[in-house]
């Protein structure tokens, strides 16, 4: 199978469905002439004209609410949002329009739109353009959350959001773009699966994106120790695979969850909930959780990397409860 980037996985998928669908088309800021902003649609621009990859003004509540617009009437529109904090500027258009409407009009409408959009620290663009604002969007129903951590996924879960009826987000952790590794399969991938990154016995690490790799290697540090680790990647935060997280849990009887999200109100939590509620029983000591430091995202690397989960902090907080 061919090797290839997480950013080259992306366009893969975009190209892909562009080439089997003429209703498909990309639009947000510098996706045509500069192939983006992280170089994920380089190309796109030469080979499918300027009516299907289109710059966009840079007003975010503007080309959200086109993106609405034309999902709405009957197309199938990818929206570039250069970085999740300019999502924020979109919020009416996502929250009040797209994850409302088909409920709104009983069933009539759908906004088969998809959202694609950088998230994540740990690339030094200090307090702004740092944010990982992932459970934010998965708190409002209507819409579904994806966030892949491996190259497979970045590609499958684009295709898999691409097919669905309904509003897609899919958060695309910055720091993932040069990873290396193996195509997706002719599989179909479905939203609100998670996947077993690392099997084990004595404690699941719970994680979704970047946060996967940090788990993975936190893992490998436990290994050592005689601690085995499983790894559970969530993929989507809505759908949630509950059933997977249970599962895991009830094989290893602890659980770490991590989330570069701020601790308070993070998605962690919610996954803790869910495990305090459906595998108390299963549990034989408190759930723990990583986050983020409750600070704006310093610029400074070295306080950077102190702010944000490590894979130090997950086995540690994993030794914890033992």
């Amino acid at each position: 199978m061919a090797k290839l980037t997480y950013r080259e996985a992306v366009r893969a998928a975009m190209r892909e469905a562009m080439a089997a669908d003429p209703r498909v088309f990309l639009m947000g800021e510098d996706v045509g002439r500069h192939g983006g902003a992280f170089a994920v649609s380089m190309g796109l621009l030469e080979e499918f004209g300027p009516e299907r990859i289109r710059d966009t003004p840079l007003m975010e509540s503007t080309f959200v609410g086109a993106g609405i617009g034309a999902a709405v009437g009957g197309m199938r529109p990818i929206v570039e949002v250069m970085t999740i904090n300019f999502s924020l500027l979109a919020l009416d258009q996502i929250v009040n329009t797209a994850a409302a409407l088909r409920h709104m009009s009983g069933g009539q409408f759908s906004v088969p739109l998809v959202v694609r959009m950088a998230s994540g620290g740990g690339r030094g663009l200090a307090a702004q353009h740092s944010h990982s604002l992932e459970g934010w969007f998965a708190h409002v129903p209507g819409i579904k959350v994806a966030t892949p951590a491996t190259v497979a996924d970045a590609k499958g879960l684009l295709l898999a959001a691409l097919a669905d009826p309904d509003p897609v987000l899919v958060f695309e952790h910055a720091t993932l773009y040069p990873l290396e590794g193996e195509d997706a399969d002719d599989t179909p991938m479905a939203l609100g699966r998670a996947a077993v990154r690392r099997a084990g016995e004595d404690v699941t690490l719970v994680a979704y994106g970047a946060s996967v790799h940090k788990a993975l290697a936190a893992a490998a540090a436990l290994a050592a120790e005689e601690i085995s680790a499983e790894v559970l990647d969530l993929r989507t935060l809505r759908p949630l695979d509950v059933e997977a997280i249970v599962s895991s849990v009830a094989r290893t009887h602890r659980a770490v969850v991590v989330d570069e999200m701020w601790r308070t109100g993070s998605f962690a939590g919610e996954v803790a909930a869910t495990i305090m509620e459906q595998a108390f029983d299963e549990l034989d000591a408190p759930v723990a959780r990583v986050a983020s430091a409750e600070v704006p995202m310093p610029y400074a690397k070295p306080l950077e990397d102190a702010a944000l989960p490590s894979a130090e902090q997950i086995a540690a907080a994993a030794r914890a409860l033992f």
